[in-house]
C-alpha cells in the first residue's frame, strides 16, 4: 500500500493539473472533445477540462501585423509604381477561424489575406491615376479596402482593421516622366511670369513716359511764364531808363549797335558815315 500511495498522488497531481487551463488577455482558448470543438468563448482566466477526453488550442488575440513585400502595381494612366503596404488583422471569432483556415494554419491565413488584399490593391490602383493615389483619395481608397476584406473575412473569423501604404517609388520610367512634366510645368509658369513682367514693365515705362512729357510741358509752361514776366520788367526797366534821360539811352543802344556790327575781324561794311547810324561820330567832344 505504501508502494501505491506515492503513484497514485502523482498521478492525482498530474489528472490535477491537466484539469485546468488558463487564458490569458492576449489569447483566446478553443475547448475540444476528442477532436469537435465545444467551445471558444473563453475569458482570461481559470478554467476546467476533462483529462484524456477535452484538449485546449490557443490563439492570438491581440492586433497581427502583415507587412507585405513591396509591389508593382499599375495605374489607370499606365505608370508602374512600387507600393510598399501592410495589413492589421486580429482574431474575432476564434471557432469560425479554426474551422476556415485549416485547423488555425497562420501560414495559410497569412496567404490568404496577402492574396486578397494584394488582387484589391492592384484594383485600386489601376482605376486611378497616379496623382490620386498619392493625394487625399489614397485616404478613401483605404478604407474602401478596409470595408471589402472586412467582408470578405467576416466567414474567416478575422477583422480587418486597417490596410495602410507605407511608401510608393516611381518606376525609372515614371520619375523621368514626372520630372519632364514638373520641368514643363516650372516653364511654363516662368514665361508666364515673364509675360506679366514685361506686361507690367510696359505699364510703368509708359506710366513714366507720360510722367515725363507732363513734367516738361510743366516745366515749359513755367519757363514761358518767366520768361514773359523777365522780358516784361525788362522792357519796363528800359522804358523808365528812356524816360530819364532819352539822348543818353540812344547813345547807349548805338554804342551797343556799334559793338554788334563791329564785334567780330573780317567784317566789311559799306555805309555812308552822315547816316543816322554813325550820327555820334561826327558830334563834337564836349568836355
Amino acid at each position: 500500500m505504501k508502494i501505491f500511495l506515492p503513484v497514485i498522488l502523482i498521478a492525482g497531481l498530474f489528472i490535477g493539473l491537466n484539469s485546468i487551463f488558463v487564458v490569458t488577455e492576449t489569447e483566446h482558448a478553443i475547448k475540444f472533445r476528442l477532436g469537435e470543438v465545444v467551445r471558444s468563448d473563453y475569458d482570461p482566466g481559470l478554467h476546467f477540462k476533462v483529462p484524456f477526453i477535452n484538449n485546449v488550442r490557443k490563439l492570438e488575440r491581440r492586433i497581427i501585423t502583415l507587412d507585405m513585400r513591396p509591389e508593382q502595381m499599375n495605374t489607370a494612366e499606365q505608370k508602374f509604381v512600387e507600393v510598399d503596404y501592410y495589413v492589421k488583422w486580429r482574431i474575432v471569432n476564434p471557432r469560425d477561424f479554426y474551422i476556415a483556415t485549416q485547423g488555425g494554419d497562420m501560414m495559410f491565413t497569412r496567404s490568404r489575406l496577402a492574396q486578397l488584399i494584394r488582387n484589391d490593391l492592384r484594383d485600386e490602383f489601376a482605376r486611378r491615376t497616379l496623382s490620386e493615389v498619392v493625394s487625399e483619395q489614397r485616404r478613401e481608397m483605404m478604407e474602401e479596402l478596409v470595408d471589402r476584406a472586412d467582408r470578405r473575412f467576416q466567414d474567416f473569423g478575422i477583422d480587418v482593421i486597417d490596410v495602410r501604404i507605407k511608401k510608393i517609388e516611381l518606376t525609372e520610367e515614371v520619375l523621368n516622366s514626372v520630372f519632364e512634366r514638373m520641368e514643363t510645368q516650372r516653364r511654363e509658369f516662368a514665361n508666364e511670369l515673364r509675360s506679366l513682367g514685361r506686361e507690367r514693365a510696359e505699364r510703368i515705362r509708359a506710366d513714366a513716359d507720360r510722367q515725363v512729357r507732363v513734367l516738361l510741358a510743366d516745366a515749359e509752361r513755367d519757363a514761358q511764364r518767366l520768361r514773359g514776366e523777365g522780358d516784361s520788367q525788362a522792357i519796363r526797366i528800359y522804358a523808365e531808363a528812356f524816360d530819364r534821360d532819352r539822348e543818353f539811352f540812344s547813345f547807349w543802344r548805338s554804342l551797343q549797335a556799334y559793338d554788334t556790327a563791329f564785334g567780330t575781324e573780317n567784317d566789311i561794311m559799306l555805309m555812308d558815315t552822315r547816316s543816322e547810324f554813325f550820327r555820334y561820330f561826327d558830334q563834337q567832344r564836349v568836355d
